[in-house]
Formats: C-alpha cells, structure tokens, sequence
C-alpha cells in the first residue's frame, strides 16, 4: 500500500516534471491527475493511487508550499464532492474514464437536478418523467434551485421512469448533458439579490441509456450515495480554528472594542466553542471516512453547519448595530461561488438563511438523525407502499 514516504516522492516528482512556475495551470493539474495526486484514495487511472483518504493531506501540503495551483476547489464543489464519488460507486468503468478527469481539473463544470417545485423535501415524490425511447431516454420535468447550472456541462438528474410503483421505486439516475437542445436554465433572484440558482426546464431532452448510472428503478439508492456525500461536502469542509463564520465576527470583536457587551460576549463565546466543537466533529467524520462511505452522520455535521452560520452572522449584524445593515450592492448577478467569508456581514446574514434549507432541510436531517443515528421509531409514513401515480398531489 503507498504510504506517507513515497506519496511526498511522487509528489516531487511531479513538481520536478512540471514546475509550478512554468507550467500552464490546466496542464499541471491534468498531470498530476495522471500521477494519482489529485483524490489518492480513488483508484490507480481514475486520479488516485488507492492509498489511504488521510494521506491526501501529505500531498496538499508538499503542493501547497511549493506554490502549486489547485483545482478551484469551491467553483466545482458540486462535481467534487457529489457527482464523483457517485460515478466512482455507481459508474461503468467507461463514465469514470470520461467523466473523472475534466470534473477533477474543472474543465467541466457540473449542477445537481434534483430538487422540484412539488418535490422538494420530499425529494422521492418527484414527477420529472423520463420515458425510454429504444437506446434513448425522453425526459421532460421541472428541477429547481439548481446551483450553478448556468455554468454546467454536467447535470446528475434523477427522473421518474415507473409511475406505477412507491415513489422510492421507479426512479432512476441519469447523467444529463446541459448543453443539449430542450434544457433550459431561468435564474432565480434570491434574497442577497444574487441569482446564484437556477431553475431548469427539461423539453423533450434525450439522453442515451449509457449514460445512465445504476440499474433502471434503482436511481434512489444511486441518489442517497449523492446525499450523503452533499451533506459531508457541505457540513464536514476542512476548516482551520476560527475558519468559516466564526471568524469575520471574532475578528469585529477584538478590532472594535467599543461594540462589546457583556451580553454579546457571552453569545460569542458560546458560539465559539460550539464552532471548534463542530469542526473537530467534522474532522472526525472525514477521518472515519477513510474506513467506507459517509453514513447518516453527516447529517448531524450538516445541521450544526446551517445552525451556526445563521445564530453567528445573526450575532454579528447586532454587534455592528447600524453598519450590520449595509450592504455593498444589490445588482442583479450570476456569480461562480459563494463566498461567506468575503463580503460584509449583511451578506452574510442573509445568505445564511439558506443554509436549513439547501443540501437537505433541516427538518429533514432531523428525521435522519433520529431514525438513522439515535435508533428512534420511524414517523408513520402512510404512502410508503402507494403507487407513485396515485398519490394525492
């Protein structure tokens, strides 16, 4: 098994073969792609070397002190941390070919069709059709609040293909081409006055049965390898001590000693030990990763992630009093990324609303945590054995 030693030799080798300083950006990350340096953990060929996850830390630090780039980490999250793991699961060996690589380097953007207007929590009772048509597969639906669909080439989609069975049955999991004739992406203005989401509209979009991932009718289990990696990616990031939001408030507080209270000082002192609590809880999960696929826990990470954000940036608009409600500009844009910690705390407060509801709401999480962690009686769910088509709607 490659261990630490010869991690941080391929490493160097790498940057020996393509300096950092003279070598095109894209072309550095295709070859250390190919040099198994970009997800260790994945297989040898698809990225990785099938070394242990913990390892992946060994390489980042011997890139990062050399001044190598990276893969812009936050403007391809959704490929990174949900579509690749489940093409890696659930992909024949030709999609992890084609689709591996140019997700990892960010040539190729991908988005999430998932949620719908009449299915959103309850993501299983949704009505996008998908009707096979010999090798093809027509489908026609509504999918919404869709990040980063106006820069995707990839979408994995989930689509109904037997009405006839419970809502869990009959759906299957497909890989959508965002660039095909019928997909049409409208921007959804949003509380910070962004259109970072989407709505897409699916007309008769055809998408070859080969790409399509997992048996036909067996797209919710394929669709719970995706959740489960979502809500990792989004509660379980890798932060330093005061990373993420807790730290522009920290930060207030020791630079403006005028806007303390005792008050306030005792809220931000609770929501300082509750963040570090929940980045060690967070560090703690990725490492139990290494052992398998991530498990209803990182529910829990993720509900503690929106919680957070909102009681922090709710605490630091009243700490600033008046200058909490500025707000630096309110055109309409379609940016590339969220950025939480880049822009001023009215941002930030506002944006946080979001976060109980998108990657799972938080009511829902609470139900996983309870039935799937704590062991607790499942609510009584009466259209478990009803046919899709003849669900009240």
């Amino acid at each position: 098994m490659t261990g630490a030693a010869e991690l941080r030799l391929r490493t160097r080798a790498l940057l020996e073969g393509q300096p950092p300083a003279s070598t095109d950006r894209l072309d550095f990350l295709k070859a250390r792609f190919d040099a198994g340096l970009a997800w260790v953990h994945y297989p040898e060929g698809l990225g990785g070397l099938g070394a242990p996850r913990a390892l992946q830390a060994v390489v980042d630090a011997e890139l990062a002190a050399a001044g190598a780039p990276d893969n812009d980490p936050r403007r391809i999250g959704i490929g990174l941390g949900m579509a690749a793991p489940t093409v890696l699961r659930h992909g024949t060996e030709e999609q992890q070919r084609r689709f591996l690589r140019p997700l990892w380097t960010g040539e190729e953007v991908w988005c999430q069709l998932f949620s719908e207007p009449g299915a959103g929590s309850d993501l299983a009772a949704l009505g996008t059709r998908a009707v096979r048509d010999g090798d093809t597969w027509v489908v026609n639906g509504q999918k919404v609040w869709t990040s980063s669909a106006h820069l995707a080439r990839w979408a994995i989609l989930i689509a109904r293909t037997d009405p006839g069975v419970p809502k869990h049955r009959g759906i299957t999991y497909f890989v959508c081409d965002m660039t095909d004739p019928g997909v049409e992406v409208r921007p959804l203005r949003q509380l910070t006055g962004e259109a970072e989401f989407n709505e897409v509209f699916l007309t008769g979009v055809r998408i070859p049965d080969s790409r399509r991932l997992g048996a036909v009718g067996d797209g919710w289990r394929v669709a719970r390898t995706t959740l489960m990696n979502e809500r990792v990616s989004i509660g379980g990031m890798r932060l330093p001590r005061e990373g993420g939001m807790i730290g522009p408030v920290a930060r207030t507080w020791r630079e403006r000693p005028e806007l303390r209270t005792h008050d306030l000082h005792q809220r931000l002192l609770g929501l300082w030990v509750e963040s570090e609590v929940a980045r060690l809880t967070a560090e703690r999960l990725r490492q139990q990763l290494a052992a398998g696929q991530p498990g209803p826990e990182g529910s829990g990470t993720k509900l503690a992630f929106a919680r957070l954000n909102q009681e922090i940036s709710a605490l630091e608009v009243e700490l600033l009093g008046q200058e909490g409600l500025l707000y630096d500009d309110w055109t309409p844009r379609r940016p590339e990324l969220v950025d939480f910690t880049g822009r001023e705390a009215g941002y930030r407060y506002l944006r946080a609303k979001g976060n109980s509801i998108e990657g799972g709401t938080s009511e829902i999480l609470l139900n996983i945590v309870a039935e799937r962690v704590l062991g607790l009686p499942a609510e009584p769910r009466t259209d478990k054995d009803v046919a899709w088509k003849d669900l009240a709607r």
